[in-house]
């Protein structure tokens, strides 16, 4: 599969400081918000056959849990970003807002979060990949700043995840 590998190097975005969900409520993932996030990444059509995302859940808690970030609203988890830093390059993965709650800028909260943390770690570049099916998806991180890399993604699958 051919997906883009996009790039953005930080730079402060005035979009990140004015989001339209107001009521939203960003904090780390929390244990007891496993099947909510489950439920939320089906929502969004992110679950692949390939990937049982409750082993990419215990592999990110193990790992930096401080990078999955979770948006809730009046106690419904509504959104989530599951970014990650292994000190080359920062990468966001499981970005997701539920179709209730798209296009209010929660995404974006979510991002500039993420954002903050990584330039907290000392990371100098964001790293992250969109199927190119998946014009919407380009489009909105293009909108943050993210440019097409001039890369070919690369992969080798080292443990088997499918789901049951």
């Amino acid at each position: 599969m051919i997906v883009h590998q996009v790039g953005v190097k930080f730079q402060r975005f005035s979009r990140f400081s004015t989001p339209s969900v107001t009521h939203a409520h960003i904090r780390s993932y929390q244990e007891a918000d496993e099947n909510a996030v489950v439920a939320l990444w089906s929502a969004c059509g992110l679950i692949v056959p390939q990937n049982d995302p409750r082993k990419d859940i215990a592999r990110k808690v193990a790992d930096s849990p401080e990078l999955f970030l979770i948006a809730e609203s009046g106690g419904r988890l509504i959104g989530s970003c599951m970014a990650g830093y292994e000190g080359h390059r920062g990468w966001i993965n499981y970005l997701a807002v539920h179709p209730d709650f798209q296009r209010q800028g929660l995404a974006t909260r979510l991002m500039s979060e993420a954002q903050q943390i990584l330039i907290g770690l000392g990371c100098p570049k964001i790293n992250l990949q969109i199927r190119r099916t998946n014009p919407t998806v380009r489009a909105f991180y293009e909108s943050l700043g993210f440019t097409e890399d001039e890369v070919i993604s690369m992969g080798i699958r080292l443990i088997n995840d499918s789901l049951p």
